[in-house]
C-alpha cells in the first residue's frame, strides 16, 4: 500500500521548510554563478597568454631565441598586453628575457596560479608553459583578479547580493505568515465564539474580494443554514412542549379532581398511575424547554461572581437529610474558594441533578461524594460507589433521551445528564463521566475568575 507523504502540521513548519529550500537553492545558484565567473576569466585569460606566447613562437615555434627576445621586449611595451608576464628560458633554465619572476616553473600547459606561488603583485592568476623545439621554455603569466585582494571583496558581493535576495524572501515569507496567521486567528476566534453558543456569530470579511473572502463567505453561508436548522429544530421542540404542556396539565388537572371523588379504591389507584404519568411528562416538557433555554445563551448575560465550593457547600448540606432518606450517605468536601463566573440558579439545579442523579442509579447504603475544588480551572466533582457507567455506554448517558437498559425501570427521562451537560457548556466549561473505582465519577470544569 503507497503511503501519502506526512507534511509539516502547521503553517511555521511549512514556511521553514520553504525558506530552507530557498536557502539551498540561492546557495547552489550563488555558488554556480560564482564557479561559472571564475571558469570564464580562466578561458579568457588563457586565450590571452595563449595568443602571447604564439606571437613570441610564431606558429610552428622554430623562431630563434634572439628573435623571441626581441619580440618579449616589444610586448613589453605594448599597453594592452602590459598586464602579461613573460618570460623565456634556455635549456638549462636560464633566464634569457622577459619581464616575470617566478620562484618555480609551473608544469607544461596550462595551469593556476595562486598568492602561495610566490609571485610578486600576483594574487590569482593563469599560467602557460611551453616547451621549445629547439630546447628550453616559454612561460606566460596573466592575472585572473582585476586587482589585488579582489577575491575578498567579490565573495562580499556575492554574499551581499544573494544575502539581501534572501532577507527580502524571508521578509516577504514573515509577512505572509503574519498576515495568514491574523487571518485564521480572526476565524478560529469567530469559531470559538460559535462553539461557545454565540450562534449569530460570523467569519469575519476583509472586504478585498481575495480567496480568504470567499471562503469565510461560503462557511458564514454555511453557519447561516446550520444556524437556521438548529432554530428550526429548536423552536419545534420547544413548541410541542409549550403546546403539549397547557392540555397536558389540564388532563392532570381534571384525572385529579376525579380521584378525589373516587369511591373505588382500584379506580382511585389507576387515576393516580395516571396523575403520576402526567407529572412525568410535564417534567419531561419542562425539562426540554430549559435545555433550549440554556442553549440559547440567553442567561449568560446575567452571569455574576460566585464561589463554587461556598455553593456546592450550601447545596450539598441542603440535600443530605434526602440522601439519608434513601439509605445513601451524602459527603460534601468543598476547598474554596473557588471564585467563577456564572448563574447561580442554573449551578444549583446542575448540582441537584448530579446528587439525585447518583441517589437515584445507586443501591441504598452507597456513599455519594460532593466535592469543589480547583487546580488551574475550577472543579465540581460527584462521585458515588454504586455500579457506575460502562465507558462504552457513556457517551449514551450523556445523549438526550439516553438511558442504559439498566434504568429502563426507573423514574426519569433521561435529560438529566444532557441538561447538566448543557449548563457546563454555557458556563464555558465541560463534563465528563470517569470511573470512581468503584462507581461513577462525574466532573464539571469550569475556567477561574480573578
Amino acid at each position: 500500500m503507497r503511503r501519502t507523504p506526512r507534511l509539516p502540521p502547521s503553517l511555521r513548519g511549512l514556511t521553514l521548510i520553504f525558506l530552507a529550500v530557498f536557502l539551498v537553492a540561492v546557495t547552489g545558484t550563488g555558488f554556480a554563478i560564482h564557479s561559472a565567473t571564475r571558469a570564464t576569466i580562466a578561458g579568457l585569460v588563457d586565450r590571452r597568454i595563449e595568443a602571447a606566447a604564439d606571437a613570441v613562437t610564431d606558429d610552428d615555434g622554430r623562431a630563434d631565441a634572439a628573435l623571441m627576445a626581441r619580440r618579449i621586449a616589444l610586448l613589453n611595451r605594448r599597453r594592452d598586453t602590459g598586464d602579461i608576464g613573460l618570460l623565456l628560458l634556455d635549456r638549462s633554465g636560464q633566464r634569457l628575457a622577459g619581464n616575470l619572476a617566478i620562484p618555480s616553473i609551473p608544469a607544461e600547459g596550462l595551469s593556476t596560479l595562486h598568492r602561495r606561488d610566490g609571485i610578486v603583485g600576483l594574487t590569482a592568476g593563469r599560467a602557460l608553459v611551453r616547451h621549445l623545439p629547439g630546447g628550453g621554455s616559454l612561460v606566460a603569466v596573466a592575472e585572473t583578479e582585476p586587482f589585488d585582494h579582489f577575491r575578498g571583496p567579490r565573495r562580499h558581493i556575492y554574499l551581499f547580493g544573494f544575502g539581501s535576495i534572501v532577507l527580502v524572501v524571508a521578509a516577504g515569507m514573515a509577512a505572509f505568515g503574519w498576515i495568514v496567521a491574523r487571518r485564521i486567528a480572526a476565524t478560529r476566534s469567530a469559531a470559538a465564539a460559535i462553539i461557545d453558543g454565540d450562534l449569530r456569530r460570523r467569519l469575519p470579511l476583509a472586504g478585498d474580494g481575495g480567496v480568504f473572502d470567499a471562503q469565510a463567505a461560503t462557511l458564514n453561508q454555511m453557519l447561516d443554514r446550520i444556524g437556521e436548522l438548529m432554530r428550526g429544530l429548536s423552536e419545534v421542540s420547544a413548541d410541542i412542549a409549550h403546546d403539549l404542556r397547557t392540555p397536558l396539565s389540564r388532563l392532570r388537572g381534571r384525572l385529579a379532581l376525579l380521584a378525589a371523588d373516587a369511591d373505588d379504591a382500584g379506580m382511585r389507584a389507576g387515576l393516580e398511575a395516571a396523575i403520576h404519568d402526567s407529572d412525568s411528562l410535564l417534567a419531561l416538557f419542562a425539562a426540554i424547554l430549559r435545555i433550549t433555554e440554556v442553549e440559547g445563551g440567553a442567561r449568560r448575560a446575567g452571569f455574576a461572581p460566585l464561589d463554587l465550593a461556598e455553593l456546592a457547600e450550601a447545596v450539598g448540606l441542603m440535600m443530605i437529610p434526602a440522601a439519608e432518606d434513601s439509605g445513601h450517605r451524602l459527603l460534601v468536601e468543598a476547598r474554596g474558594p473557588v471564585p467563577i463566573s456564572g448563574d447561580r440558579q442554573l449551578l444549583t439545579q446542575a448540582i441537584i441533578n448530579l446528587v439525585e442523579n447518583a441517589r437515584r442509579h445507586t443501591p441504598a447504603g452507597c456513599v455519594i461524594r460532593l466535592a469543589a475544588g480547583r487546580d488551574t480551572l475550577a472543579r465540581l466533582e460527584v462521585t458515588d460507589t454504586g455500579p457506575g457507567i460502562a465507558a462504552a455506554d457513556r457517551p449514551l448517558a450523556l445523549r438526550r433521551f439516553g438511558r442504559l437498559d439498566a434504568s429502563r425501570g426507573r423514574r426519569g427521562h433521561g435529560l438529566g445528564l444532557p441538561l447538566v451537560e448543557a449548563i457546563a457548556r454555557l458556563h464555558r466549561g465541560t463534563l465528563a463521566l470517569g470511573d470512581a473505582a468503584p462507581g461513577l465519577r462525574v466532573t464539571i470544569t469550569l475556567p477561574l475568575v480573578g
